[in-house]
């Protein structure tokens, strides 16, 4: 459940660090992107919000809430996540060659989108600015790869507080759906997150 908040909430919160943080560096911005940025800042609050109650909501079920048994997001949700990222000011690029009528087991779809959600959250924190590639690959019997890279910055910012931790908590969630997940930093300069997911023929 913690692993899931931090997944969560890390994800939604950096959104609407990153576009606040539009507001505070651009005076110049127009009235134009001002308000655009002040939406996804608000937007971003309340969905904060929302899925924070949802996690509450499951803490104090008692088995009789339908909100519990509300679908958890999968692989084929990853477009509105990278939606989302992008129109935060996030550059992304996804490299998708997993056939789109192929559905993963809902075990490794869920892990697959805690894995992007979670690079991309890492991404905006210690590369702000920084293009992130993702890279999707596999199929039933080859297992899911996944694979997000981005360049390091000149200049890194300061580790927020708790950095790495989320990284702990993916490679839990990577070993119970049975696959495994690692990082490290490129010959090319890039910081790469990767991982193997089970998918069974």
């Amino acid at each position: 459940m913690a692993r899931e908040m931090h997944d969560v909430l890390a994800h939604r919160l950096s959104l609407v660090a990153a576009s606040a943080g539009a507001l505070e560096y651009r005076p110049d911005a127009s009235p134009e992107q001002v308000a655009k940025a002040a939406g996804v800042v608000r937007a971003g609050v309340h969905q904060a919000l929302d899925e924070l109650r949802e996690v509450i909501g499951v803490l104090r079920a008692d088995g009789s809430d339908p909100a519990v048994d509300e679908p958890q997001p999968v692989l084929a949700d990853l477009p509105a996540l990278l939606g989302e990222t992008a129109a935060a000011g996030s550059e992304v690029h996804l490299d998708d060659r997993v056939a789109a009528s192929t559905a993963t087991p809902d075990t490794t779809g869920r892990a697959a989108y805690r894995i992007v959600q979670e690079g991309l959250t890492n991404a905006r924190k210690h590369a702000p600015g920084e293009p992130v590639h993702v890279l999707l690959d596999g199929g039933p019997g080859d297992g899911l790869l996944i694979d997000i890279r981005n360049p390091l910055p000149d200049r890194p910012p300061a580790a927020p507080p708790g950095s790495g931790t989320g990284l702990i908590g993916l490679a839990e969630r990577a070993q119970l759906a049975g696959g495994r997940l690692g990082h490290e930093i490129t010959a090319d300069g890039e910081y790469r997150l990767h991982a193997a997911l089970p998918w069974p023929r």
